[in-house]
């Protein structure tokens, strides 16, 4: 890839991320900013939820960045990156569940939501949720030790830094594709559960058709963000995939454009989504973003 070439693109593509970061900040900051938000159960998690989101967007801006202006790391401090990487961006699936179950409460179980669902348990679950991401995370921690030592000899990498450089051995690309399978199909039967589990409470209950429908809505939203998840996942699955078969200046340009439809855009769907959808986000995320809406935002 030519000096302009990589200029453009790192530009084009630092631009977009700088874009999404910002939107995604001003979503966080909007989360946090009124009470209403601090003590909803599916506000609490929608901003741990964008918190990942974000934490992948600069990771992921920070290991293309280098990879574009050619920065040869070392194996551990490349394994850290891209362990801390794995980590928040698997966080986003058990959170779509955990929401999932949210809202399968409050419709299934209207009387015990409000003791169930309440401040402390849901924050309990988010906490939940950032260790078990982060013990499946420490055991590939675990398997990549020997990396260096074994194969290399040396804790200089060779090239540049990504998952495919630095899950190398056989035990490790199958531990992480068994974790990553288990980890789709678990979170994707947990929302058709949920899903399923509303949609007979519709039928049944013809006073809450309203509230219903909007659940409804709320989990098919849930399984296109699943969706938009597992392209994330893939794209590093589909890269070790054909990293034997394309040379490496065809792998480097193919990367590029993956990486902005399946890093960059999902990362930025769900502040726009949420923040549009949602009337109380949606009046407050104007106001910070600067149409000033006042009179409407102070109602919230």
């Amino acid at each position: 890839m030519g000096l302009v070439e990589r200029i453009i693109t790192t530009a084009l593509t630092t631009m977009c991320g700088l874009i999404f970061l910002v939107v995604n900040g001003i979503m966080l900051f909007t989360l946090r900013r009124k009470r209403v938000f601090r003590e909803g159960s599916r506000y609490i998690l929608l901003y741990h939820l964008l918190l990942g989101d974000t934490m992948q967007l600069i990771l992921s801006q920070i290991l293309y960045l280098l990879s574009s202006t050619r920065t040869i790391l070392t194996y551990p401090v490349c394994a850290v990156l891209i362990l801390i990487s794995q980590f928040v961006t698997q966080t986003s699936p058990v959170f779509l569940v955990v929401m999932s179950l949210e809202r399968y409460v409050a419709i299934c179980h209207a009387l015990r939501h409000a003791s169930i669902a309440t401040v402390r348990n849901t924050t309990a679950a988010a906490i939940g949720v950032w260790i078990f991401c982060f013990l499946a995370v420490f055991a590939q921690g675990l398997l990549l030790r020997k990396i260096p030592f074994d194969l290399s000899g040396s804790v200089q990498m060779t090239q540049f830094c990504s998952l495919t450089t630095i899950f190398i051995l056989p035990i490790t690309r199958l531990f992480y594709k068994v974790y990553i399978y288990f980890l789709f199909t678990s979170s994707g039967l947990n929302i058709v559960f949920s899903y399923v589990g509303i949609i007979s409470v519709a039928r049944s209950a013809a006073t809450v058709k309203d509230s219903v429908r909007k659940a409804q809505h709320t989990l098919l939203l849930h399984m296109v963000q699943l969706g938009l998840c597992l392209l994330s996942i893939l794209y590093n699955t589909f890269i070790l995939s054909i990293s034997n078969l394309l040379s490496w200046m065809m792998l480097v340009r193919l990367q590029t454009g993956l990486y902005i439809i399946f890093l960059l855009l999902p990362r930025c769907l769900s502040p726009l989504i949420y923040g549009l959808r949602d009337e109380n986000i949606r009046v407050v995320l104007w106001y910070y973003l600067g149409c000033h809406i006042k009179s409407s935002a102070i109602h919230v």
